[in-house]
């Protein structure tokens, strides 16, 4: 059965529409906060991060209300990576976190993730549960006025963030001589990001480090490297790093101005760890995946499987199969080793990491021959488009003319109103005529 308000990643939407309002977030924290509370009976704490959108200044106070009037301490800790927020619930033993961001979506929109005291996203089954408190009469969780939780500011939050990152590695570990283009995308790593690199003896290049409310991606990040790749060449520097409005994902790019995504990086990292002897099982992917990553994996004789899309959903099946690397195409890599979710910059610093001697960033990441890929985005009114007959007729034919020459993926997408299409082969003309087939029947 389709959740309510959860999509793949968290609750996400246009602000001051549907779900995307203070009196849904008043609810949203009464309900995950009751959820919660009722898990442990020691002293009760929510932490809440967000991005740097100017709608969080609406939607973070009615949230922390609603856990407060639940019984719930809060501890805000304002602009924060997600990973960073995750890593926090984890070390501080709270019962829930809260990051209020929409990721990469540009600034109207916003939403929330939820981390249980794991540091871990929640389960399709706690979700449901949460949702069913949602929706139930506000008042039988309201809190005895004796028993209201409390609110406090917690100022060293990326500082304690930047602690666990830098715990990961050996203590001589820098990057001195080292010059990197760093775009944090106007978002949440703006602060942690550059900081931690410069403690690091690295020179930095910044993009995407003044957010003003209304710039989170706009024309930098992950969704648009060209920013990248042009500072890098002019400025000659090592490579790039690119992070999303919440910095859950990376995208790199090597000294001569070539983009590096999800796939080379996870092809890198499987590499690097097999020899380290410190791969676990082997790699999960998505089924956005390119097939020359799962072709190369074969090769070296990792294992390779494929979750649906969804960071969330690529560490459930880590966690099933005891593996301890998988990722996504965009980005969204997990480090099982270190961490519970996707963390741009800590992944940055492991590809930096092992970028220190040999300094040609194009020979270290550049693993394996892309299969061509092109990804269509089609916005719809009603996503539920791909299930009409016209549709799945359309789509049928498309896999009829690809047959063994490639493959197609037409989905609904988790956080937007839009259709995505995927096709992938060695012949372009092929995937160009089976996605304007599937385009035609969905518009």
């Amino acid at each position: 059965m389709k959740n309510k308000y959860f999509g793949t990643d968290g609750i996400r939407g246009t602000v001051n529409t549907g779900n995307i309002t203070g009196e849904k977030f008043f609810k949203f924290g009464l309900a995950s906060g009751t959820y919660f509370k009722n898990q442990k009976k020691t002293k009760q704490v929510a932490i809440i991060a967000k991005d740097t959108r100017l709608s969080g200044y609406t939607l973070e106070p009615a949230l922390v209300s609603g856990l407060v009037s639940g019984g719930m301490h809060v501890l805000t800790l304002g602009p924060l990576p997600t990973n960073g927020l995750a890593m926090l619930t984890k070390s501080m033993k709270a019962n829930m976190g809260i990051m209020i961001t929409a990721s990469h979506n540009p600034f109207f929109d916003n939403g929330l993730k939820l981390f249980g005291p794991d540091g871990m996203k929640l389960s399709d089954k706690i979700e449901k549960k949460i949702e069913k408190l949602i929706d139930k009469n506000i008042g039988t969780h309201l809190s005895n006025p004796k028993y209201l939780g409390r609110v406090k500011r917690l100022e060293d939050g990326n500082e304690r963030y930047i602690k666990i990152l830098k715990n990961n590695f050996p203590k001589n570990f820098h990057l001195k001589g080292m010059k990197i283009v760093l775009d944090c995308a106007n978002g949440a790593g703006y602060k942690a990001a550059p900081k931690l690199l410069r403690q690091l003896g690295a020179k930095i290049i910044l993009i995407g480090d003044k957010p003003n409310g209304l710039n989170i991606n706009k024309n930098c990040g992950s969704t648009h490297p060209s920013r990248i790749k042009y500072t890098v060449k002019k400025n000659k520097a090592h490579v790039g790093i690119s992070f999303d409005g919440d910095a859950d994902r990376v995208i790199m790019c090597d000294e001569k101005g070539k983009i590096i995504d999800g796939d080379q990086i996870i092809a890198m990292l499987a590499l690097r760890w097999k020899m380290k002897k410190i791969l676990k099982g082997g790699v999960i992917g998505t089924l956005m995946s390119n097939y020359g990553l799962e072709k190369l994996l074969k090769r070296q004789k990792i294992k390779f499987f494929r979750s649906k899309v969804g960071d969330r959903y690529v560490k459930e099946k880590m966690k099933k199969l005891n593996f301890n690397l998988g990722g996504e195409q965009s980005g969204h890599i997990i480090l099982g080793k270190f961490a519970t979710t996707g963390d741009g910059l800590l992944v940055a610093l492991e590809v930096l990491f092992s970028l220190r001697k040999k300094r040609k960033a194009s020979k270290l990441l550049n693993v394996f021959r892309p299969m061509p890929q092109i990804l269509e985005n089609i916005t719809v009114k009603d996503k539920e488009v791909i299930s009409k007959s016209k549709c799945k007729i359309a789509i049928k034919k498309a896999n009829q003319i690809m047959g063994n020459k490639g493959r197609i993926l037409v989905r609904k997408s988790g956080t937007e109103p839009k259709i995505r299409i995927m096709a992938e082969s060695d012949n372009k003309n092929l995937i160009l005529k089976c996605i304007k087939l599937i385009k035609k029947s969905i518009k």
